[in-house]
């Protein structure tokens, strides 16, 4: 039986659940820190655990991005799983280093080895003290357990493990910002790296996955591909101007750490998703940085207001149920509010209370709404069949709900492994926002063309 039918099971009774979580509206730390440890240039992300644990994290960020995710695996057996994983660890490092020559290992835990209690410093320690670390190479870990957090607080972790192990202070400040993207598209990386390349400012993006998991079809395999930030840049983080944070949840933990341990103060902000967010992030750009807002943004942000001004009949007015990640959630119900949208439901799996009071003040303008932190897509399921509304955003696993309930849908989060393009478009930056109300747009359009009667069936609309 498909899983959509399955779905027409889902009561709208509500009944509160404080140990059940059905259809969860996330996935595993792992999965974050593997993410963000391929933004290191020449990075081998490594999995201290089970075999099975790095296969499904790899298999599940390469149907999201369709390109090949490179890890390796302590491959703990029986006598790991009780006696402690360091000597996997040991020679897993000293047979990486030899065989596949990174410039970097990030070392990331799992359930496994969390619950035993393996010391990772004091394995890498080892590793150093037997030579198996050869001059000039590193090792960096994070503890990433997956019964605690989620994919968001493993990408935390690991960010701010690049700043602890790899930042340097020198005493000199550069006349450059470091950028913290959050957990975003290797093309929303692009589209910000454009941004502060048009503004003329000198930066530090950290991690950087474009040039990763976007690269081109070139007819041969390459382990290491030319884009991530690179180790010689992470060291000179500490010596930064400022700190720029996109999406405290996802960034906020490796920006405070640059300031309290290397002075870098910095400034902690949501997404630059629609007008508002990007608004915010050029003028801090601004501030920060003294360069003026060049004429070719302003001309972004006018043709960005006057796509929404077009299209406000169609979006007024529609309510909108929504699920993902904390600092994407935040940003898209703030754009969607901006575009006159009525953001009724709101659910994200990630256990992050500091969530509650920025979304509940975003949504003090609409009577009614709800929203649940460290819910699932069951309970947001539920919601929709007891006050239908007019628009889905979710992630892939969202269109069983779509399509049970006949609700137009759109893609986006993590994963989305059931279409190709999604890695390629930008949705942040004036840019990006045009984009993404496009395909709200469309799918709302292209069902007033469906429901429409023959006499009501419009060549314009």
């Amino acid at each position: 039986m498909e899983k959509a039918l399955l779905l027409k099971h889902t009561p709208a009774e509500v009944k509160e659940r404080s140990a059940l979580t059905v259809n969860p509206a996330k996935t595993c730390q792992p999965i974050g820190a593997l993410y963000a440890a391929l933004g290191i240039h020449r990075c081998l992300p490594h999995s201290h655990g089970s075999q099975g644990c790095c296969a499904y994290h790899r298999s599940m960020l390469t149907r999201h991005y369709r390109e090949p995710v490179m890890a390796s695996t302590s491959s703990f057996t029986e006598g790991a799983s009780i006696f402690g994983g360091q000597g996997n660890l040991v020679q897993a490092i000293g047979t990486i280093f030899k065989l596949y020559d990174p410039d970097i290992i990030a070392v990331h835990t799992t359930c496994l080895s969390e619950t035993i209690g393996d010391d990772i410093p004091q394995i890498i320690s080892k590793a150093q003290q037997e030579g198996k670390i050869p001059p000039g190479k590193v090792v960096i870990h994070t503890n990433t357990p997956s019964y605690v957090g989620s994919h968001v607080t493993g990408f935390s972790n690991m960010v701010r493990s690049m700043v602890d192990y790899l930042a340097e202070s020198t005493g000199r400040r550069g006349n450059y910002i470091n950028l913290i993207p959050g957990w975003v598209e290797p093309a929303d990386m692009r589209e910000i790296k454009r941004i502060l390349s048009c503004m003329g400012v000198p930066f530090i993006l950290f991690p950087d996955t474009s040039g990763i998991l976007d690269g081109p079809l070139t007819g041969k395999f390459d382990m290491y591909p030319a884009g991530g930030t690179r180790i010689e840049d992470l060291r000179r983080t500490g010596d930064a101007k400022a700190t720029i944070a996109l999406g405290e949840f996802a960034s906020g933990a490796a920006a405070k750490l640059l300031d309290s341990k290397h002075k870098v103060p910095c400034s902690l902000l949501g997404l630059p998703l629609g007008l508002s967010g990007t608004d915010r992030f050029v003028d801090t750009l601004r501030t920060i940085t003294g360069r003026p807002v060049p004429e070719e943004l302003m001309e972004e942000r006018g043709r960005l207001l006057d796509l929404m001004a077009d299209m406000h009949q169609y979006t007024y007015g529609k309510k909108v149920a929504l699920a993902g990640d904390p600092d994407q959630l935040l940003g898209l119900t703030e754009f969607l509010l901006e575009l006159d949208m009525k953001v009724s439901f709101v659910v994200t799996g990630t256990p992050e209370n500091r969530l509650e009071a920025p979304l509940q003040k975003l949504l003090e303008r609409v009577p009614g709404a709800q929203y649940r932190v460290n819910g699932d897509l069951f309970l947001l399921h539920q919601w929709i069949k007891n006050e239908r509304v007019d628009l889905l955003i979710t992630n892939s696993h969202g269109k069983y709900i779509a399509r049970d309930e006949d609700i137009p849908f759109v893609r986006y989060g993590f994963p989305i492994v059931d279409r190709p393009h999604h890695l390629l478009f930008p949705s942040v930056g004036y840019r990006g926002a045009m984009y993404l109300l496009e395909k709200i747009l469309s799918v709302l359009m292209d069902r007033q063309d469906r429901d429409a009667p023959a006499e009501a069936f419009e060549f314009v609309l």
